[in-house]
């Protein structure tokens, strides 16, 4: 009843707005179309409301305290401050203050004092399960998991159904490694609270997260006995036959779940990836195929094709595919090298280049990136940008491969004398590599020998 009476005094200020008219509001129902516009996150609106409000009622304290909270919300924390020094007098013993000035200090980067301020609003006895929670959480932030707990349990003893205290309980004692306190705590609630559905989700994710899977089934079990609906449950249940190896049994399971949702694509994904591992790659290309059917551009379906037909020998399908994928995130290195291995094996050593030029850029520190980029370069005839690339390569990584690489790319571009400086330096760091390096660069060959003949 309450928020129909918000709503239909939402749409009595927002049609005064509309027609540009002025109507009566007393401060309740000011405060009240505040709240319902703060809740809805419309905070536009809930700052005509408030300056509306404060035209009707300037001497009212409650609506300034509405009006800090608008400012709060609004980021406006010198306004803010103004209004807190002008109150403090007055609302020493509102609730609703106190937890404003708890979350300037908080937003401020004060949280010892935003606690100080939770704590006077606990002596007035009121949104006790609030203020556990808000301290909590400032202790967490604070990197004191241990009394975060202690404040967590604070807040589910005054509202014992309160999920977020439930689950942030349960968050601490991962963090403190007390995991048989944490088995214990979710036992006795859930023998206090037998139908609590997010009790049995975190005893689920307790057990798989400990290993214990067929207890953390039995745990999802439970938990879809009280809401068959939960979808999300199927994919933790299916998760827990993965990690057992169970493919058949977690297939069986993402099939219950399709019928539950309306986005399908990730669950034929998975399902795919379940037929993968046991090698029925058939079975894994009609999931796959299903999951892009739901959504044509779910690329890491795309890209699991792509390596299915490799094994398959089917190059030109894998190549399509992988190249799909690319076009879909090209910031995916591991999709960058796998199509770059692809133009490579199919002799399209140019179309590579873009693949490798990519990867060597999102991560300068691979060697064997820029060793590959630079081999390609010269397999295709540009020796000139060869030079520069492996000048770039080498100021990261000296390397003996690199300095052959150079002295190659120097000969081929007739430049002994640079070229002989590059051999120099690379038999200087690893003479052992100058057989491989001389059979893989002929043009090298001649020039080694007469690099390790003035040595003699």
């Amino acid at each position: 009843m309450e928020e129909y009476f918000e709503n239909e005094l939402s749409k009595k200020f927002e049609e005064m707005i509309e027609n540009n008219e002025n109507y009566y509001f007393d401060t309740e129902e000011i405060e009240d179309i505040v709240i319902f516009y703060l809740e809805m996150g419309d905070i536009n609106y809930a700052e005509l409301a408030i300056n509306y409000g404060l035209k009707l009622h300037p001497n009212s304290i409650e609506l300034k305290v509405k009006q800090l909270e608008v400012f709060l919300e609004l980021e406006q924390y010198v306004n803010a401050r103004t209004l807190i020094e002008e109150l403090k007098p007055t609302c020493s013993e509102s609730t609703d203050f106190l937890v404003c000035c708890a979350k300037y200090y908080s937003n401020n980067g004060n949280p010892r004092k935003a606690i100080a301020f939770c704590e006077m609003a606990l002596e007035l006895h009121e949104e006790e399960n609030f203020l556990h929670n808000f301290i909590a959480d400032e202790l967490h932030n604070l990197g004191d998991p241990f009394n975060a707990l202690k404040h967590y349990k604070m807040a589910l003893k005054h509202d014992p159904q309160d999920d977020y205290s439930l689950e942030s309980v349960m968050m601490c004692y991962q963090q403190l490694n007390r995991h048989e306190e944490a088995e214990e705590f979710l036992q006795n609630y859930i023998n206090q609270f037998p139908f609590s559905e997010t009790a049995w989700f975190e005893m689920g994710q307790f057990y798989f997260n400990r290993k214990k899977h067929e207890k953390a089934i039995q745990s999802f079990d439970y938990l879809l006995a009280i809401n068959s609906e939960s979808a999300g449950v199927y994919a933790n249940k299916a998760a827990c036959y993965e990690a057992l190896e169970q493919w058949q049994k977690a297939i069986e399971v993402y099939e219950e779940q399709l019928a539950l949702e309306y986005t399908k694509a990730f669950t034929y994904y998975k399902i795919g990836l379940c037929y993968r591992a046991q090698k029925k790659n058939i079975e894994a290309l009609q999931a796959f195929q299903k999951s892009l059917r739901e959504d044509p551009q779910f690329y890491l379906s795309m890209m699991e094709q792509s390596d299915i037909y490799l094994e398959m020998k089917s190059m030109k399908e894998a190549l399509h595919f992988a190249k799909e994928a690319v076009a879909l995130n090209s910031n995916n290195i591991e999709f960058q090298k796998k199509l770059a291995y692809l133009y490579i094996d199919s002799g399209r050593f140019e179309e590579s280049l873009t693949c490798l030029k990519k990867i060597v850029e999102a991560d300068p520190t691979r060697f064997y990136s820029w060793y590959a980029y630079t081999e390609v370069m010269m397999l295709v005839g540009e020796y000139e940008d060869a030079i520069t690339v492996l000048e770039k390569a080498i100021q990261i990584h000296e390397r003996a491969e690199l300095y052959y690489q150079l002295g190659n790319a120097y000969f081929n571009l007739k430049d002994e004398k640079n070229g002989q400086i590059a051999l120099q330096k690379a038999l200087e760091l690893d003479p052992t590599l100058s057989d491989d390096m001389e059979e893989k660069y002929p043009y090298i060959k001649d020039q080694v020998a007469k690099e390790k003949s003035k040595k003699k």
